[in-house]
């Protein structure tokens, strides 16, 4: 696996906690408005997860560009502006370093949306709603057999 799943271990709760923290500062940032590339003048933009390394010196923010926008052009607009978004960041939290942003593009919206439009197939939720009847089936047929096997042993 790729991307934020790929991950060789659960990340401790400080890694949650600051990573929520710099999430929140990350959107006051954007929402302000105080970078001045074109490109992120009022781009709608989700910062959906921001994942820490265990050193807490690097981090990965996982954007989702809204409407459709183009993700290519906003990571771009996002990695030219890292370092002054991460100095605008470091003024709201305290922390002992602030950490090297690095931007992604997450995926896991696209892969939710694909398994669900899989379960709404036809065939599939046929499959779905036969699957079960057929489980009934198996354990009726092995509720036989054992009660034969208890009735026979005695």
């Amino acid at each position: 696996m790729t991307g934020r799943d790929a991950a060789p271990q659960e990340p401790s709760q400080r890694q949650l906690r600051v990573g929520e923290e710099i999430r929140r500062a990350l959107a006051r940032v954007l929402e302000r408005g105080t970078l001045h590339d074109p490109a992120l003048y009022d781009a709608p933009v989700t910062i959906s997860e921001v994942t820490m390394t265990p050193d807490l010196r690097n981090a990965t923010v996982w954007i989702v560009p809204l409407g459709g926008g183009d993700a290519a052009e906003l990571l771009a607009a996002l990695t030219r502006n890292a370092g002054r978004l991460g100095g605008l960041m470091a003024r709201d939290i305290k922390l002992r370093f602030a950490p090297r942003l690095r931007f992604e593009r997450d995926t896991a919206f696209d892969t939710s949306s694909r398994i669900d439009a899989l379960l709404r197939d036809p065939a599939v939720r046929r499959d779905l709603e036969t699957a079960p009847a057929e489980n009934e089936d198996s354990e009726a047929e092995d509720a036989e057999s054992g009660e034969a096997d208890r009735n026979g042993a005695s």
